[in-house]
């Protein structure tokens, strides 16, 4: 080696062992498996969630249940290493403390994973964007989440240096799933509250203290088993157990009280020149124009009838007096893919079902059934229609004068003059919501 040469080894010096474990080894590809899991899976169930910022944030939000048990298991795997090489006795003659030497192995792996969270985060939302019909991106929930991927890979980590047992780290995922999965499955354990992987609803958001004192929960139990196992002055992790312990009770004593309503449920956009009027969530805004145009053909015909609601409402909760309940939007993956109503024609005759009002009705009486079909035959008939009433043709002699009798009352209706056919239908509306055919108007 020339002189030249030497001093520039002697300046560059060996390897920092974050930068070896950080660019080689299993941190790196644990990353990149999970990058790619989660894509995988994000990609699966697209259809429930790409153009609904909240079912979104929500989606990423619940791979936790999953993401963290894997987490906890990669760190565990990663923990056992030396044991499983033999060079436990080696690393404990190392110049640098246990600590040192054990975040030199912890932080690597804790980063990539959660460089595979984010990324993935980062694309989810990328792919919500072009389809996206109101609203703004949640990003509440991102920084707690990220906080407690890395805590439960930091955690597996201690797992995995104490537990001298190699199949532990398999064991790890599926325990730590069940442990999560039970929490999630109760509807009144104070567990649930202190679950990083807990399903957040589509209408809640979470107020500040909320993710600060999640974030110490999970953060501090994981720096209070790395201070415990590995630093000098192990009495130091009763500060950040402490710390934890005091989150995790605001989080168990506050319970639901850390959640509010989400303001934008309650706000709606409106068209006010159909009849009914047609509101759609300000969440989706931007679908009021294919909402309006999917009831178009009810709207138009039902101009000048009384007895109507007078709007759609799309809010949670009950229609106030003089509303109706629109047809469900959400959750998405049904009526709405990406942006767009999937089937107008059967978004339009469930539109009427709701202006009927009869879904409470036990048993309906043939009257009022064959009133009820006409005026969804006139107004907007099921796309399943056509399908029924060919099974009706070929069918029995009771199910064809079934048939016969339906065929009758919607040409009778059809037929009727424009202002007739007005006044009928204003007495039938009054009717919503009642089961006596002695009330409907006889057809």
């Amino acid at each position: 080696m020339t002189l030249v040469a030497e001093r520039k080894a002697g300046r560059q010096g060996p390897a920092h062992p974050l930068r070896a474990e950080a660019t080689r080894g299993f941190a790196p590809l644990a990353g990149v498996a999970v990058l790619l899991m989660l894509g995988v899976v994000l990609g699966a169930t697209a259809d429930r969630w790409q153009g609904g910022w909240v079912e979104t944030r929500s989606e990423l939000h619940d791979l936790l249940l999953v993401l963290l048990p894997l987490a906890a298991a990669a760190g565990c795997w990663l923990g056992g290493r030396e044991r499983r090489r033999g060079t436990e006795e080696l690393w404990g003659t190392a110049v640098r403390g246990p600590l040192a030497r054990f975040l030199a192995s912890a932080l690597p792996l804790a980063l990539w994973l959660v460089a595979g969270y984010a990324l993935a985060a980062a694309g989810a939302l990328l792919a919500t964007w072009p389809y996206a019909r109101g609203d703004r991106p949640y990003l509440d929930l991102l920084p707690v989440d990220v906080v407690a991927v890395a805590a439960a890979s930091v955690s597996g980590q201690v797992v995995g240096r104490l537990v001298p047992w190699r199949p532990v780290a398999p064991l790890l995922a599926p325990a730590g799933y069940a442990v999560l999965g039970l929490s999630v499955a109760s509807d009144d354990g104070a567990g649930r509250f202190v679950n990083p992987a807990f399903p957040v609803s589509y209408w809640d958001v979470p107020v500040g203290r909320q993710q600060a004192a999640m974030a110490v929960w999970v953060a501090g139990l994981a720096t209070a088993a790395v201070l415990a196992y590995a630093a000098r002055r192990r009495w130091t992790a009763l500060l950040p157990l402490v710390a934890a312990l005091a989150a995790g009770g605001l989080l168990v004593q506050t319970g639901g009280a850390l959640w509010r309503a989400n303001p934008a449920e309650s706000r709606q956009v409106c068209d006010t020149s159909t009849t009914p009027q047609v509101c759609v969530n300000a969440r989706y805004g931007a679908l009021l124009p294919q909402v309006t145009a999917a009831l178009s053909g009810v709207t138009d015909r039902l101009e000048g009838v009384r007895n109507l609601p007078v709007r759609f409402e799309d809010r949670p909760g009950e229609p106030r007096a003089g509303e109706v309940q629109l047809p469900m939007l959400t959750p998405i993956g049904w009526s709405v893919v990406r942006g767009r109503l999937t089937d107008p024609e059967q978004y339009a005759w469930e539109a009427v079902a709701m202006l009927q009002d009869r879904a409470d009705c036990d048993t309906r009486d043939p009257r009022l059934g064959l009133a009820d079909d006409a005026v969804e035959h006139y107004l907007a008939p099921s796309p399943a229609e056509g399908t029924f009433d060919r099974l009706d043709a070929t069918g029995d002699e009771e199910r064809r004068s079934g048939l016969a009798k339906r065929q009758a009352a919607r040409e009778r209706l059809a037929s009727m003059e424009a202002d007739a056919r007005r006044e009928w239908l204003s007495a039938y509306f009054a009717t919503a919501g009642d089961c006596d055919p002695g009330k409907v108007p006889a057809l």
